[in-house]
């Protein structure tokens, strides 16, 4: 499996020059150098260095990951009430997320890409333990959360926008 590396696709999306990325790299292989770790994180670098947004850095990593995330039609899944319970229909709906099941010490939640960033950040908040995902595309998880999570005024075209 090849590496999709943030560097890169902060390039692709036109937040580093090909120039700028591998200056970060070269700041990275300095400080592996001096105290044998992988130093600052390339983010982080990429912000203070040359002024990347935190929002662009966000959207590259939500990327990386969705690489490496299985995908799923959330329409089939079957969450149990337990695992549903863990969240408001409030919650479920303003972060695009649906919680599926919980597997060892870790919650398996289901989302949209483009909800990534902010279902990562609240789980991170609310869960209180560790997460992964599932990714499914906005109308299927849009239907899901209508099944699990009926609201009045919600739709699956909420998810979508």
């Amino acid at each position: 499996m090849r590496t999709i590396r943030l560097g890169d696709l902060l390039v692709k999306h036109g937040a580093l020059t090909i120039g700028q990325r591998d200056q970060i790299l070269l700041a990275q292989q300095a400080a592996r150098s001096k105290g044998g770790k992988a130093g600052r994180p390339f983010g982080v670098l990429a912000e203070e260095m040359f002024g990347v947004s935190p929002r662009a850095v966000e959207q590259a990593w939500a990327e990386q990951y969705a690489a490496y995330t299985p995908s799923v039609d959330a329409r089939r899944l079957r969450p149990d009430a337990d695992t549903l319970g863990l969240l408001s229909a409030r919650q479920a709906w303003q972060f695009g997320v649906l919680p599926v099941r919980l597997h060892s010490d870790e919650v398996v939640l289901c989302t949209s890409q483009n909800n990534l960033v902010r279902a990562m950040k609240f789980a991170g908040w609310k869960l209180g333990q560790g997460f992964e995902f599932l990714l499914t595309d906005a109308r299927a998880l849009g239907e899901a959360m209508m099944r699990h999570y009926p609201m009045p005024g919600m739709s699956p075209a909420m998810v979508e926008s």
